[in-house]
């Protein structure tokens, strides 16, 4: 497993630890980031992971509008806590990181809902991150 994969596991476990415990991204941040001093052996991983939670705490507004905007029929308190993670994620890395590719992103967290989630969300979680890459605007990252 790479250690971007890592890390994105890594950032969903934040994000859905957040969730779940009714907790503040902050609040479960500084928890990660107490951990990882202790776990120096997963330094790399969590350099990543506490980008990309920063990411979505600094952009939430903008990437959940995106997410009620696209998820046809969906909001976001209705569809699995996993399924809003990864597409958070998901979104911060196509609309906000330009290093890594739309299809890496999309791949990656399609895979996790496999494994993580619903029968139908990684099905879900591809077409609605890809219309967010065909629709993103030129030039992102911002």
């Amino acid at each position: 497993m790479s250690a971007r994969t890592k890390a994105r596991k890594r950032a969903l476990d934040i994000l859905y630890s957040a969730d779940m415990r009714q907790i503040s991204l902050d609040d479960a941040i500084a928890a990660e980031a107490a951990r990882a001093v202790s776990e120096p052996d997963r330094a790399a991983s969590w350099l990543y992971a506490r980008e990309i939670v920063d990411g979505i705490v600094d952009n939430r507004a903008e990437i959940d509008e995106l997410i009620e905007t696209y998820a046809v029929g969906w909001t976001l308190h209705r569809m699995p806590a996993i399924d809003r993670a990864l597409l958070r994620i998901g979104i911060w890395e196509i609309i906000f990181n330009d290093e890594v590719p739309d299809a890496v992103a999309i791949s990656e967290a399609v895979e996790a809902a496999t494994v993580l989630s619903t029968d139908d969300s990684a099905g879900f979680i591809n077409g609605l991150l890809a219309k967010i890459s065909q629709v993103k605007p030129a030039g992102s990252a911002r």
